[in-house]
């Protein structure tokens, strides 16, 4: 009953109409959404788009620990296509270590572009976007009583970023996703999902990461979202990401329009700080505490990208925009 309860939560935060109809182009499209929703229009929302010659160096960000995720135990999972994505439910047993407390899973799910696109990923590095995002949502267990009560205080939320783009070979984790697709091809349709290692869905080299204060990329945008996104990407063959462009719609029987161009344009970063838990000299990644002397771990500058940044020992704290 708890894990129904959670999942009904779930939904109604990341799928929320809250009476009013959303999309992502067109009449109620994102340019549209802060007249029904006005904290999408405040200033600290995501995505963004990460300029890595302007990103603070931190040595002190702790490395992020995924507990459980190989280990989702032995109910199957529930697979919801919401009109919006296609999302994926999680048991709370899985949780983050390495953030300001502790953050149980919820869901994951995904965003994407349409057949010849090159873009689809909400995030981007540098101006470039990848094929596909995917969106692991977690929420403040310690704090918070609920997924919805934390989904709308400072830091309530810690969502992981995974940029995808497209490899030579099919991916078997993604696989147990993507293979499910047509058994919901309609909104509101579900399935379920055998238990799988999650933690096969992270990119490799966890310890590469951006940090920033940010929202959900949905509406309601509530500015409650600690983002970690991975520099580095996982990979999908091009037959998966044709089955995520070409097989779901956004209505719940024909004729409907197909659910693709699902991502949210990059918002302004505006007075917010991205961090960055390592750096690159010529063409080597190093991560501060194995890399820096000790003089240099103690939130003196840094220099990145050509620039010097000071470094803070704590993760940055903004104004929540109240509406």
């Amino acid at each position: 009953m708890l894990f129904f309860a959670l999942l009904l939560e779930v939904i109604w935060i990341l799928a929320a109409d809250g009476g009013h109809h959303w999309t992502y182009e067109g009449p109620h499209g994102q340019d549209h959404w802060p007249a029904s929703y006005p904290e999408c229009g405040s200033n600290a929302q995501s995505p963004i788009d990460i300029q890595t010659d302007s990103v603070t160096f931190d040595p002190e960000l702790p490395a992020l620990q995924p507990h459980g995720y190989d280990q989702p135990g032995t109910e199957p999972l529930d697979l919801h296509n919401n009109g919006h994505t296609v999302q994926l439910s999680l048991p709370p047993t899985l949780y983050l270590g390495g953030l300001p407390g502790k953050y149980a899973a919820a869901q994951l799910h995904l965003h994407w572009g349409q057949k010849g696109s090159p873009g689809g990923s909400e995030h981007q590095i540098n101006s470039e976007a990848t094929a596909a995002e995917l969106h692991m949502v977690h929420y403040d267990s310690d704090s918070y009583g609920s997924l919805s009560e934390a989904a709308q205080r400072p830091q309530g939320l810690a969502v992981l970023g995974i940029l995808i783009e497209v490899g030579e070979t099919e991916n078997p984790a993604y696989e147990h996703i993507l293979s499910h697709l047509h058994e919901i091809k309609h909104k509101d349709q579900k399935t379920s999902v055998p238990p799988f290692n999650v933690g096969e869905l992270l990119p490799p080299q966890l310890e590469q990461f951006f940090r920033y204060n940010g929202s959900l990329t949905t509406p309601p945008c509530y500015q409650s979202v600690l983002w970690t996104v991975f520099n580095r990407r996982a990979q999908i063959s091009m037959g998966q990401l044709e089955k995520l462009q070409e097989t779901l719609f956004s209505a719940e029987e024909e004729p409907s329009e197909p659910l693709i161009q699902n991502y949210r344009a990059p918002q302004p970063l505006n007075q917010r700080t991205v961090f960055a838990s390592f750096t690159q000299v010529g063409s080597l990644y190093t991560t501060g505490k194995r890399a820096l002397p000790r003089n240099k771990r103690q939130g003196g500058p840094q220099q990145v990208g050509g620039k010097f940044n000071v470094s803070p020992r704590l993760t940055p704290s903004i104004v929540i925009s109240r509406r």
